[in-house]
């Protein structure tokens, strides 16, 4: 047992969801990512005196979205609030957010824990706000420069409650979101981009206590990879310090990448320090039932709902479930695909294989895949019916396919000669062949080496061109060495 043994982490995840509008939250400044610095800016996200915010109803429209993916309760009165604080790239001195009257409240996110069980992480609160811009430091060796296109860019900010035990689930918690607002089509999830960033809350203290630590809050961590790193960092340097005398001082970190490293970058404020007071300029929305109910039918399926109907209902493993529900396109091309077979492990089996390195090897999304789900769910009844073998449709009517998109896998299978030979006095005759042509090897089986039925069967298929059913096959030969 060391030192570390001793103590517990208690972690609360602040995730700031940049959403996929095409103007900012409160104005109609474009929020597109990628232009010339400082182009995208007016009057009205600069805070210059006599103008006037305006609320986007997308961004209430995607709140709604993902409170009810989250299963939380919508607030139906919504007041806007100031947050004060100087930054030089925040050109209004304030934030426009939510402080009384988060749209959404309660909820959870299920993940899996160190040991593979499921956990769920009670959310905290869900609240719309504006980004501000963009400070560089590294461009000019005197100056800062700033940008102010991203200022105004409409955020959401799930919070969580202080459940969370270590670094490997604060890994999965972010996995999931990120997930969830890619399956809602709300962002992007570009961590590298900034367009879903994460700040982690951390404190140790003794196992068994009752009293929690000294709270530390980390940012700047630009994937999932690096959240983990920090918290792993920050949990045993906060230990080393309380081990060696000190004090873990109330601050807001930074995480250098490079370093593996946390390292201050002022003292934490507190919420009276930011002075939050309704905002005069905005009027309350209210978010009627009728609109939730509306916003809940257009939900697209979510992927917890399909991982746990591909395990229970179509006896998929964990493996293929997670992979199949990782992103909303491959999801519903799969979910269009299993409603025309039945035979959904060979479904599953297509898309983690074939597909996949196809979609891998050609830097391309299941969107611009050109088999259609008729066409595959028509090749997996193929094989299935025993008109052609697997690795045939694997190795040759499938590369076929993507070439002639307008054929059918029977069409090619015909063309190319590759009906599957399944009579059994032919294949009989190619089991005989294939015997007499090693007979000391037939001697080394019937003395107890079975594994040699590879090399017979090998030489049926070779003799059949790949056309030889291989289990009618199978069987023929083993009744035959039997005899």
């Amino acid at each position: 047992m060391t030192i570390y043994d001793k103590y517990e982490a208690v972690i609360g995840l602040e995730v700031h969801i940049q959403l996929l509008t095409h103007s900012k939250a409160y104005s109609s400044d474009s929020a597109e990512y990628g232009a010339l610095p400082n182009t995208h800016v007016s009057p009205v996200t600069l805070g210059h005196p006599g103008t006037l915010p305006k609320a986007n109803k997308r961004v209430i429209e995607f709140a709604v979205r993902l409170g009810l993916a989250l299963n939380c309760d919508i607030t139906k009165e919504n007041i806007y609030a100031r947050k004060n604080y100087f930054y030089a790239d925040l050109p209004k001195g304030y934030q426009i957010t939510q402080d009384k009257t988060p749209i959404c409240t309660g909820g959870q996110v299920t993940i899996k824990d160190k040991n593979g069980s499921e956990k769920r992480v009670n959310i905290t609160r869900i609240h719309m706000e504006e980004d501000a811009g963009k400070s560089i430091h590294d461009q000019d060796p005197f100056d800062s420069l700033i940008d102010l296109n991203r200022a105004g860019v409409p955020l959401l900010e799930v919070v969580s409650e202080p459940e969370i035990k270590n670094a490997e689930e604060a890994y999965s918690y972010v996995t999931e979101i990120r997930k969830l607002v890619r399956h809602l089509d709300i962002c992007d999830g570009n961590m590298e981009e900034g367009s879903m960033r994460c700040d982690a809350n951390v404190s140790v203290m003794l196992k068994g206590s009752a009293t929690f630590g000294r709270r530390v809050e980390v940012k700047n961590m630009n994937s999932i990879r690096n959240v983990k790193l920090a918290i792993d960092h920050e949990i045993i340097r906060q230990i080393d310090l309380i081990e060696a005398g000190g004090i873990v001082d109330q601050d807001t970190r930074s995480f250098d990448a490079v370093k593996g490293i946390t390292f201050s970058l002022r003292s934490k404020e507190m919420a009276n320090d930011y002075r939050y007071f309704p905002e005069p300029d905005l009027q309350p929305v209210i978010v009627t039932q009728d609109y939730i109910e509306k916003v809940r039918v257009s939900l697209p399926p979510l992927p917890d709902e399909l991982f746990r109907k591909y395990k229970k209902e179509l006896s998929l493993s964990d493996y293929d479930a997670a992979f199949l529900t990782e992103t909303k396109s491959i999801a519903l091309y799969f979910e269009d695909l299993v409603s025309k077979t039945k035979n959904y492990k060979a479904a599953a089996n297509w898309m983690m294989g074939a597909v996949k390195n196809h979609l891998n090897e050609n830097a391309i999304a299941i969107g611009q895949f050109p088999i259609s789900t008729h066409t595959m769910a028509a090749l997996i009844e193929l094989v299935d019916n025993g008109t052609v073998s697997s690795t045939v449709a694997t190795q040759t009517i499938f590369p076929a396919l993507l070439a002639s998109t307008d054929k059918t896998p029977l069409q090619i299978a015909e063309e190319m000669n590759l009906i599957q030979e399944s009579g059994t006095d032919a294949l009989q005759e190619l089991v005989c062949q294939a015997l007499a042509k090693f007979p000391e090897k037939v001697a080394e089986y019937k003395s107890g080496k079975t594994g040699l039925i590879g090399l017979f069967m090998g030489e049926v298929m070779k003799l059949s061109k790949g056309k030889a059913d291989p289990k009618i096959a199978n069987e023929l030969m083993k009744k035959e060495l039997e005899k």
